[in-house]
């Protein structure tokens, strides 16, 4: 095929009609020369453009037959019949093609009639008439083979566009992922590290002490948001010693978030029912993502002496979060809904197919509750 390729079309197909001239040329008498070489170039040389205007050239090559037969000539140029015949089967519809089989099919007929043997009618028809209908099957299948190729390569345009829109909606939601993953990172340490501060230049002359704590308090709590910025975006390797100091965050860290809150100036007490063992390590960091948005929150926008609650319930087909803090009841500010605050909050709860609800409490205070499906459907969405 690809030396095939290499030959112009026009040049391939003017191929049979130089031969048939040819052969008129060189086996018929002086005589009758004019009348077969007219009658040839008539029925051979439209075959140069069959590939351009199949249809426009199987008349022509017809309409050339005809005046052959009508002048009693016969000439091996006949074949040009079958070529064109092929031609419009492999362009044209069904209907195209059966009246183009019938009218070579009646030639055939008619030249069986007048130039067939006395008695030998039946094997001249059969045999001619095998050859329409072999052009004709040729040509059908060639159609069909072009219409496969052309539907396969139009599916595989399509699966490899399908491709491309799944490769860029991954891109956006690894890029909302981080995004929330940077936000709750930062929003909350610096919270942490900001109240820890306050609390140490408040305590520096009169408890050192504790002004130290605090110091260091704020040093372990920006290694621990480098350590989990840099997991987020896929740059900490597995063998780095803050790996093991700083594990994925789950539902066993809640325990030091709530000790880390205390510190920062929230009182929060933790308890959490039922074993956590069996809840994915996906889900579990959604929890601790929930919790310390929550709290976080609650740091930045209640005064100082408000306590927290934080009640995490597992069992074995779900897990439900509740967060509840005794501040005065005043309008909490939250981020536009673009993926920040409370809108990136519902959009984890709603990857396990939870609905979080947040608001104030009718005797004061703040909550925030969903629970979390375990299910695979809730996995899938993550």
């Amino acid at each position: 095929m690809r030396h095939r390729d290499l030959v112009p079309p026009l040049v391939g197909d003017s191929v049979l009609p130089a031969l048939l001239l040819l052969h008129v040329v060189t086996t018929f008498p002086a005589a009758e020369l004019p009348v077969a070489v007219a009658l040839t170039a008539a029925l051979a040389l439209p075959l140069v453009w069959r590939r351009r205007a199949p249809l426009a050239v199987f008349a022509a090559v017809v309409a050339a037959a005809f005046v052959q037969w009508l002048a009693d000539v016969q000439l091996l140029a006949d074949t040009a019949l079958l070529v064109a015949l092929y031609t419009a089967a492999a362009h044209t519809g069904r209907r195209g093609t059966l009246l183009a089989a019938a009218v070579v099919e009646g030639g055939v007929v008619l030249a069986c009639v007048s130039w067939a043997p006395n008695g030998a009618f039946p094997t001249p028809f059969v045999a001619l008439s095998a050859m329409v209908v072999a052009a004709t099957v040729l040509g059908v299948n060639v159609r069909t083979g072009r219409a496969y190729l052309a539907a396969v390569q139009e599916r595989a345009e399509r699966l490899a566009l399908h491709q491309e829109q799944q490769a860029r909606l991954a891109v956006a939601e690894e890029r909302a992922r981080i995004t929330r993953e940077m936000h709750d990172i930062v929003t909350h340490n610096l919270s942490v590290m900001v109240a820890l501060t306050d609390a140490a230049v408040a305590a520096q002359h009169r408890s050192p002490d504790r002004a130290t704590a605090a110091m260091r308090q704020i040093s372990e709590t920006g290694r621990q948001a480098l350590t989990d910025m840099r997991r987020s975006l896929g740059v900490l390797r597995a063998d780095e010693p803050d790996a093991e100091r700083h594990p994925l965050p789950g539902i066993a860290q809640l325990e030091s978030l709530a000790d880390q809150m205390a510190a920062a100036g929230l009182p929060t007490r933790l308890e959490v029912r039922g074993g956590h063992a069996q809840v994915p390590a996906t889900a579990q960091l959604t929890v601790y993502r929930l919790v310390q948005e929550a709290l976080t929150n609650t740091l930045k926008h209640t005064p100082a002496g408000t306590r927290a609650t934080v009640l995490v319930e597992c069992s074995a087909g779900s897990v439900g979060v509740e967060v509840t803090d005794n501040g005065p009841r005043a309008p909490r500010p939250t981020a536009a809904a673009s993926g920040h605050g409370l809108p990136g909050m519902r959009e984890r709860a709603a990857a396990y197919g939870g609905t979080l609800r947040a608001g104030p409490l009718p005797d004061g205070g703040w909550r925030v509750r969903t629970r979390l499906l375990l299910d695979s459907a809730g996995a899938g969405a993550v």
